[in-house]
C-alpha cells in the first residue's frame, strides 16, 4: 500500500446509487463514502479528468430497477463533455458497455475507481481494467459493501470493512489501492479529447 499515487486521468464512480447508499438498505457507513465519492468527482472535475458514473439497472422488483428512486444516482451528473453516465446490467462496468472505447478515446491510461459494492461491481471492473492494461487506483475509504451474513458450518458473519479489504488483495499486486480518497491526484485528459 501506498500513501500517494501518481496522477490518473479518469474517475470511474461504480454503482452509487440511491438504493445502496440510502434508507435502510445503505452500505454501513454510507455517509463517509458519500464524503469520500463526492471530494473525488469535485476534484477530478477542477483536474479537467474524465468522470463517469457507472450506474447498474438492476433486475424488476430489485432495488436499483431501472426507473426507481432506488435506481437514481445519488451525485448529480455535470453536462460536460468529461462527465458521463454508462449504464450496465451485469458486475462488472466494462462488459456491454462503452467503457473501454470512452476510456481510450479519451486517451486514459490511469484511473481511479470508487463506489459499490467492493468485493462485486468494483472489483469486477477494477479486474476487467487491469486486464486491459489500465493503471488502476483504489482508494480505500472510498469503496464500501454490506456485511457477509453467517452462514451456519462455514463462517461467523464478516465485517464489511474485512470484506472490502479482501476485494482489494484479491486483485493483486498491479492494483495500487491507496489508504484514503484524498492520496489521489487527478491530471487533465490529452487535449485532443477534450
Amino acid at each position: 500500500m501506498s500513501n500517494r499515487a501518481l496522477p490518473v486521468q479518469a474517475l470511474v464512480v461504480v454503482d452509487v446509487q440511491a438504493d445502496a447508499v440510502g434508507g435502510d438498505r445503505a452500505v454501513p457507513e454510507a455517509a463517509r463514502l458519500l464524503d469520500r465519492t463526492t471530494d473525488l468527482i469535485a476534484r477530478a472535475r477542477r483536474g479537467g479528468a474524465l468522470v463517469v458514473h457507472v450506474q447498474n439497472d438492476g433486475q424488476p422488483g430489485a432495488g436499483d430497477e431501472p426507473g426507481t428512486p432506488g435506481w437514481e444516482l445519488h451525485h448529480a451528473v455535470e453536462a460536460s463533455p468529461t462527465e458521463v453516465v454508462i449504464r450496465k446490467t451485469r458486475d462488472d462496468g466494462f462488459h456491454g458497455t462503452p467503457l473501454e472505447g470512452l476510456l481510450t478515446g479519451s486517451g486514459v491510461r490511469a484511473l481511479a475507481i470508487c463506489g459499490v459494492m467492493s468485493e462485486m461491481c468494483v472489483q469486477a471492473t477494477a479486474r476487467t481494467a487491469l486486464a486491459l492494461g489500465y493503471r488502476v487506483v483504489m482508494p480505500h475509504d472510498a469503496h464500501a459493501t454490506h456485511d457477509i451474513p453467517a452462514a451456519p458450518g462455514i463462517s461467523d458473519r464478516i465485517p464489511a470493512a474485512a470484506v472490502s479489504r479482501v476485494a482489494e488483495w484479491a486483485l493483486g499486486s498491479d492494483l495500487e489501492v491507496v489508504p484514503h480518497a484524498a492520496d489521489v491526484a487527478f491530471a487533465a485528459l490529452p487535449a485532443r479529447a477534450r
